[in-house]
């Protein structure tokens, strides 16, 4: 007799679209801390997060009864704040036409912005998130995010090197491609999500700032992954000391609860017609409740320091593994920054899958690939405690060790 558990896997697999991926045909049940329950029994340590979303972890007591408690006050009210980070994208790109009169935007290759129209056509990392759905948004151009594989170059090619390839074909862009008087923006992540999770150089950053100020372009910087905490920081380009124009942020914002927003001075947003902007769901009141008791717990809880401790540990733990004199040479590239960290492994057909992941999945671990190339992904909850850490990085380790071993 088929369980409830099975009968919910068979009607996904009848009535739900395949356009959703999915990493596991099981049935979460439960989320607490840095776990997550199947209804078949597993419990799984989860470096996932929901794509980095729950980085509180999973139920955190605070957000959860800010939450409910806002429930039995009022649900739905809008306000201009977003729903989705996609959301944000979208948002982000029509007050940068609004405000600066100009229609073109030019984005990154490898860069993620989401899958809604706008923000598709601005996504670069992969074609799968726009394939059949063209003509995409007009007005988008792209130049090579400074990194060696988007450049076709050595992995041993200086910074130095790539930011000044990068910004060379910023310039043949602008004067090729779309003038400076007909581009409204430049979009970037400060670390590519599913581009590989790799950290902007700061003289990169820096030097789209300088062209943008020279041109009246605006900058906006994509924090949907990287901020609130995951590298460190509360937005990574805090590192960098560069001011966006315009700063999108969600995912970890209210820790699985829906909301996103569009952050930019107030001479810009001035510019707009009242009206232009907003949503039904805009802003809702549980959502912005749960991300006021996200705020509060990242300072009382001192949520920063455990990211700074525990990203040590993670790269300590991965360097060991490229090390190792088994395995050592199947490692291309760890980088990151804070708990936002890949690791690269070689692979001459360049798969966007890992045998890897499956194998952690069956010792108990949930992690996530990124990227077109073999690379794995650790997002795990910001508030991680030191021995779960290691227990998954202990997983990953010996995944790795027995696949390789396998050929």
């Amino acid at each position: 007799m088929a369980t409830s558990a099975d009968s919910l896997v068979a009607f996904g697999q009848q009535h739900v679209t395949r356009g959703l991926g999915r990493l596991t045909e099981a049935v979460m049940a439960k989320g607490e801390g840095s776990y997550v329950t199947f209804e078949d029994g597993r419990r799984m340590l989860d470096f996932s997060c929901g794509i980095g979303v729950t980085n509180l972890g999973h139920c955190h007591p605070k957000v959860s009864k800010a939450a409910a408690d806002q429930c039995m006050n009022i649900v739905h009210a809008q306000c201009s704040i977003s729903f989705h980070g996609s959301e944000a994208i979208e948002a982000s790109l029509k007050m940068a036409r609004q405000i600066t009169g100009r229609q073109n935007i030019i984005a990154m290759q490898g860069g993620y912005h989401g899958r809604t129209f706008g923000a598709m056509a601005v996504t670069k990392s992969k074609t799968v998130y726009s394939e059949g759905s063209f003509p995409l948004m007009p007005g988008v151009f792209a130049i090579p995010f400074p990194y060696w594989h988007q450049l076709g170059l050595p992995i041993n090619t200086s910074e130095e090197e790539l930011v000044r390839l990068s910004l060379y074909q910023l310039d043949l862009v602008l004067k090729q491609q779309t003038a400076p008087r007909d581009t409204a923006a430049i979009i970037i992540e400060p670390v590519l999500g599913e581009g590989g999770y790799v950290p902007a150089p700061v003289s990169f950053l820096k030097g789209l700032r300088a062209v943008c100020d020279k041109h009246g372009i605006l900058l906006i910087v994509d924090e949907v992954q990287s901020g609130f905490g995951r590298t460190g920081k509360y937005f990574n380009v805090e590192y960098s000391g560069v001011r966006p124009d315009i700063l999108t942020i969600a995912k970890g914002l209210a820790n699985g609860f829906p909301l996103s927003g569009v952050v930019s001075r107030k001479e810009l947003t001035d510019k707009l017609v009242p009206g232009s902007m907003g949503g039904t769901y805009a802003g809702n009141a549980v959502s912005c409740a749960a991300a006021v008791a996200v705020a509060n717990a990242f300072r009382e809880e001192k949520v920063l320091d455990n990211v700074s401790a525990r990203a040590s540990e993670l790269f300590t733990s991965l360097k060991s593994l490229r090390d190792d004199p088994e395995v050592g040479s199947m490692v291309v590239d760890i980088r990151g920054q804070g708990l936002m960290i890949a690791v690269e492994f070689a692979s001459p057909s360049y798969s966007s899958t890992d045998p890897a992941v499956d194998r952690c999945m069956e010792k108990g671990l949930l992690i996530l690939t990124t990227s077109l190339y073999e690379v794995i992904r650790f997002i795990p909850p910001l508030n991680i405690s030191q021995g779960d850490l290691q227990k998954g990085c202990q997983i990953f380790v010996e995944s790795v060790k027995e696949v390789v071993r396998e050929g």
